[in-house]
């Protein structure tokens, strides 16, 4: 017996997404990245939604999610989790910006921006490098050490084979990646604002 496999979530991009906000009728843009994340950049007329909070809260969100919007994150992964999450909440039809905010600014496409921070991604990067220097410096000394750099580096292969990331989803829940306060209130204000 084989394992079931997800759904590959319906994907556009950027070009598609530009010429659907520039139709009479745009739909509605969920971006589902960190607060600060977000307060950094993204696409003008998005609502934020982080994914900790729609994971959370899906069926209390479902009512307020357009059938046909458009997922948002860095590069696509969150949002297809994200897409996931409410398509097994009963929310079917949401589509994910493939490439994300990151195709989105390749292009030169408007973005309202904040204060600037670095992307997650890169903390992730800079974190996992940093322990695995050190602990490859300090087994020169203690060699049990090396097993410090040998467990980040299955970390990281997990990540990579799971979609997940440990280390990213402790980075974010950090004051420097939160950003402004969001609540399930604050965003169903914004989703009903944004209608």
């Amino acid at each position: 017996m084989t394992a079931a496999t997800p759904a590959t979530p319906a994907t556009l991009d950027v070009a598609a997404l530009r010429h659907l906000l520039d139709s009479g009728n745009p739909p509605q843009l969920i971006d589902v990245r960190t607060p600060g994340e977000f307060e950094t950049a993204h696409v003008p007329g998005s609502c934020n939604v982080p994914l900790d909070l729609l994971r959370e809260h899906r069926a209390r969100l479902r009512a307020h999610l357009d059938e046909g919007a458009v997922l948002i994150c860095r590069s696509g992964q969150r949002a297809a989790q994200a897409e996931q999450d409410l398509a097994g909440a009963g929310l079917p039809g949401l589509r994910v910006l493939k490439g994300g905010i990151t195709a989105w600014q390749a292009t030169d496409a408007p973005v309202t921006v904040g204060r600037p921070r670095w992307d997650l991604e890169r903390q992730v990067r800079l974190v996992a490098g940093s322990i695995v220097l050190g602990s490859i410096l300090i087994s020169t000394v203690t060699p049990r050490a090396k097993w410090v750099a040998g467990t980040i580096g299955g970390g990281l292969t997990f990540a990579a084979l799971s979609g997940t990331c440990a280390m990213g989803m402790a980075l974010a829940k950090l004051p420097y990646n939160r950003g402004p306060r969001t609540d399930l209130d604050t965003v169903l204000e914004a989703l009903a604002a944004g209608r």
